[in-house]
């Protein structure tokens, strides 16, 4: 009786086998995640805490009270905010000061803050020019002055007016 031999199958090198890659494509993946979150983190500041956050903290109880200065005035005010970046601002009460500040500030974006003084134009009526490019989203504003201030929050400028009036 004779025998017949075995063939064994011809070696493959390792790398024309699936099974070494598929191992290695998951630390290889966690790799390239590592890499490009490095990037983001070197690229962009989160920009979420203040240098002087010690002082920023003792003068809360002042901008209290100019809020509530504010309130005891009366006052209100209703912004609006042209294609060309042009702000128009109405404030409602007894005081028409020559010149306001409008601060616009991003709530996680401290690059992208604006701040333009408000000229007055009569009647209750202030108007100034702000980099509308950049204003999409929602951000925090304040309408001030050395003795009051209102704030409140502003949605999508660009798309509807905001009311400002001093907090109860």
């Amino acid at each position: 009786m004779q025998t017949i031999p075995q063939l064994k199958p011809a070696a493959v090198p390792w790398y024309r086998e699936p099974w070494p890659w598929l191992l290695m494509s998951g630390p290889a993946a966690v790799i390239v995640a590592g890499v490009y979150t490095t990037m983001l983190a070197f690229q962009s500041s989160d920009g979420l805490v203040a240098d002087d956050y010690y002082k920023q903290g003792l003068a809360i109880n002042r901008t209290l009270g100019r809020e509530e200065r504010a309130r005891a005035l009366g006052l209100g005010a209703v912004a609006r905010l042209d294609a060309d970046g042009r702000i128009e601002l109405d404030l409602q009460g007894a005081q028409h000061p020559p010149q306001l500040m409008l601060r616009l500030t991003h709530p996680t974006r401290a690059g992208m803050d604006q701040r333009v003084g408000l000229a007055h134009q009569g009647a209750g009526r202030y108007s100034g020019r702000l980099d509308a490019r950049a204003l999409e989203g929602r951000w925090n504003v304040f309408l001030e002055t050395v003795e009051w201030r209102l704030a409140g929050s502003w949605q999508d400028p660009a798309r509807g007016p905001l009311t400002l009036a001093a907090v109860r």
